[in-house]
């Protein structure tokens, strides 16, 4: 079983869009964050399991999906370092893999 961790900025992203849904709905926000919570969860037993990203074409990023937004995450040996959060529509940029 691999060990998952979320970074600093992947947790800084999901305050954010908390926030921005929270506007219309704080219900539905906190639903979201648990559904990532969640969804981002099982890559502890199955890390392999998300899909490699159109955009990335280095195989160590793979990405899951939790409507309306992607998770991207690396795995090293036993660890899996959640990196990212970011809403669908937006288009990623490289340098959000490489936040402090």
């Amino acid at each position: 079983m691999a060990c998952l961790i979320w970074t600093e900025p992947a947790i800084r992203d999901l305050e954010e869009i908390a926030d921005y849904v929270a506007l219309e709905n704080a219900d539905a926000a906190r639903r979201l964050i648990q559904r990532m919570f969640d969804t981002a969860g099982r890559l502890e037993k199955f890390p392999l399991s998300g899909k490699r990203p159109k955009e990335l074409l280095d195989g160590r990023y793979r990405e899951i999906i939790v409507s309306p937004c992607r998770i991207f995450y690396r795995r090293e040996k036993e660890t899996v370092y959640v990196l990212h959060v970011m809403r669908s529509e937006r288009v990623l940029r490289m340098e959000s893999l490489f936040k402090d």
